[in-house]
């Protein structure tokens, strides 16, 4: 397996082992890999001649200074976990330096709003720093197909957005979520919780599947305020937010309309340990 920590040293590898018919499948991660980032990259080799992955833990996306200094770094772990896929994935584990060029700053984008709801309104900066590093590596990896999770709805829409208003010619797709045995979704934050919290944890699926269940017989602000409700009751959590918005363009549902695919989408800590998740709803 290939290791490369610097963007030139990739992209010679790239130019010199490519031709026309080659598809290079791509998948961006911040590294503490589990399960759902390995499926990513199973889709990948799957459907591509080449397949690069980067661990870059993008400090432009963090608006939490603390979080960033906290966010799991297991590089020796990774490696392991990607060998065991398969040994012919591209590694691409820049420093900080090397993609910013030594200026550590978000560029500014517009999203047409996408930025502004859920995670941008509570993140502020965050999906700058996102589009930023996302924008750069699809410059040095140049993929025909990149790989996203679904946990991660928000963000894969803000990249389709990236993609499409700075014509980039590379196809997004997105991949299930992947769940632990109790129904959390697996995140590397997940590392972090102790094993009580990891257990209790389970509450972010179960009200995300009675939201789905209730959402089909009544007013989205009635399903808003009983999942409140479920959070107000249980001290181990705090609701930062839960939402129901359209899938297209991330705004609130007040007032279901038909044809429009809806989305609940929710972020809570447990003790200072931000979890979120999504589900579609119909």
């Amino acid at each position: 397996m290939l290791i490369f920590d610097k963007q030139a040293d990739l992209t010679a590898h790239v130019k010199a082992h490519a031709n026309p018919q080659t598809s290079i499948g791509f998948v961006p991660t911040m590294g503490a890999l589990h399960q759902g980032h390995l499926s990513l990259l199973e889709a990948s080799m799957q459907n591509n001649s080449l397949t690069v992955i980067s661990i870059f833990v993008n400090p432009t996306q963090f608006n939490n200074p603390e979080d960033l200094l906290k966010y799991p770094r297991t590089l020796e772990n990774d490696l392991k976990l990607i060998a065991g896929v398969s040994s012919e994935i591209l590694v691409f584990a820049p420093t900080v330096d090397d993609i910013y060029n030594g200026t550590t700053a978000a560029e500014s984008y517009d999203f047409d709003g996408l930025e502004n709801v859920m995670e941008g309104a509570f993140r502020p900066g965050h999906f700058d720093g996102v589009g930023t590093v996302v924008k750069r590596l699809f410059e040095i990896v140049k993929p025909h197909n990149a790989y996203f999770g679904e946990k991660d709805f928000q963000q894969v829409q803000i990249v389709k957005k990236l993609v499409q208003k700075h014509q980039i010619p590379v196809q997004i797709i997105t991949c299930p979520i992947y769940r632990e045995a109790n129904g959390l979704a697996m995140s590397s934050r997940n590392q972090r919780l102790t094993s009580q919290e990891r257990k209790e944890a389970e509450l972010l699926y179960k009200t995300l599947l009675g939201a789905k269940d209730r959402f089909a017989n009544h007013e989205p602000q009635v399903v808003v305020n009983w999942v409140q409700q479920q959070f107000d009751s249980h001290p181990l959590f705090e609701l930062e937010y839960f939402a129901i918005a359209d899938e297209e363009r991330l705004l609130p549902c007040h007032r279901k309309e038909e044809g429009v695919k809806y989305r609940a989408f929710i972020a809570v800590f447990a003790n200072k340990i931000r979890l979120i998740d999504t589900i579609s709803l119909n």
